[in-house]
Formats: C-alpha cells, structure tokens, sequence
C-alpha cells in the first residue's frame, strides 16, 4: 500500500488528515492515479465491506465519503492535467416529489470512492433536467433515487421520459431507495436495482465493465 496513512484517514472518517496525508504521499513523489487505485479505492471498499457487515452504519459512511473527498481535491487538477480518464460517468439524483437525500448522498460518496466522475443533481429533480443533465454529461449510467412509496412512480415516468427523449439506449438506469426492490425495478423498465450504496458501486462496476 502506497500511504498507510491515507487507508487509514478514510476508515476512520477523518478528512483533516486523509488530505494531509494526501499532500505527503504526492511531496514524496507518488503517482496520483496509483495512490487512488492503490489507496483510495480499497480503503472505500473495506468501508463498504464494513457497512455490510454492520459494524459501520450510516454516519460512519458519510464521515468516510467526506473524508474522500477531502483527498481527491489536491489530485483533481494533478489528474486533469494528466488526462487521467474516471471509471465511468454517473448521473445521481433523487426524483421529482422526493426532498430526501441521505440515501443518494452515500450512494455519491460510495461512487466517488469507486474512481467514478459523478455529477449529482440533488433532490426533487424533474425529468426534463436528467434529460438535459444526460445530453451535457454523456453518462454511462443514470441513478434515480426515492424513500417515499408516493414517489416511487417518478422513477417510472422519469425512465419514460428518457426513453420518449430518444436517450434511453445511450445509458444504463440503476434504481434504489428504502421501498425499491427488484421486481418494482423490472416492472418500470431499470436496468439494476441497488439495495445498498455498496450495491451500487458493483452495479456500476458490471456495466461499464470494470473488475469489482
């Protein structure tokens, strides 16, 4: 492992010295592209394994997917510059009617931990701005979130209007929320349906085809 230090900081959800430790690994002369797929990502894993096994639970998620985010800003400009391509490109949203967000927000962090370029449109979004969103971004893969049964039929009438918009071959439309299951998933048309933001990540790692 390149930055022990590093690992650690993300486990631990400490973002102060996950950026730090960040800034050390490059003064000593590491590849940022290596730190993160040597690092980085693990280190998201392992916490994604941990919140599967319930020894993590939510807080401890969004602490880590800070604590991630913390660390890529000092290699964002380092990788642009070098023309470091993402896993894949990954709109997130949750639908129209639904104002919840922590949900989605682990599911960014989780993503962002997987090497993804993720453009989150927040909460309450319309199908007309995943449909412009989808046109700017070019994404792989579109995730439409919802906690509310009243709100789950967004999600149908959001993949309809994709699909009327002549887009719905160029993505891959993952759902999830606390009253989504699998067969609501197959029933409206999505392509994968995450229980977890754990989930999520393998999903997005099958389609655009990348090793979990």
């Amino acid at each position: 492992m390149l930055s022990q230090g590093l690992y650690d900081a993300i486990l631990a959800g400490d973002a102060k010295n996950a950026e730090a430790a960040v800034h050390e690994a490059l003064a000593a002369g590491v590849n940022p592209a290596m730190l993160i797929a040597d690092t980085m990502i693990p280190a998201m894993d392992a916490v994604g394994k941990l919140f599967e096994e319930e020894e993590y639970f939510v807080p401890e998620l969004l602490l880590a997917g800070r604590a991630m985010k913390a660390a890529m800003e000092p290699l964002r400009p380092l990788l642009a510059a070098a023309g470091a391509k993402p896993a894949g490109v990954i709109l997130v949203g949750t639908v129209k009617g639904d104002l919840h967000d922590i949900g989605k927000n682990l599911v960014v962090s989780m993503l962002e931990g997987g090497g993804f370029e993720v453009h989150d449109l927040g909460a309450d979004v319309a199908p007309e701005k995943f449909i412009a969103a989808i046109r700017e971004h070019k994404p792989q893969i579109v995730c439409l979130s919802a906690l509310l049964t009243v709100t789950m039929p967004a999600m149908k009438t959001t993949i309809a209007a994709i699909e009327q918009a002549g887009l719905r071959g160029e993505v891959k439309v993952l759902i999830g929320g606390a009253p989504i299951n699998e067969q609501y998933a197959h029933e409206i048309g999505a392509d994968g349906y995450g229980a977890s933001a754990n989930d999520a990540v393998s999903l997005a790692r099958t389609f655009i085809g990348k090793a979990a």
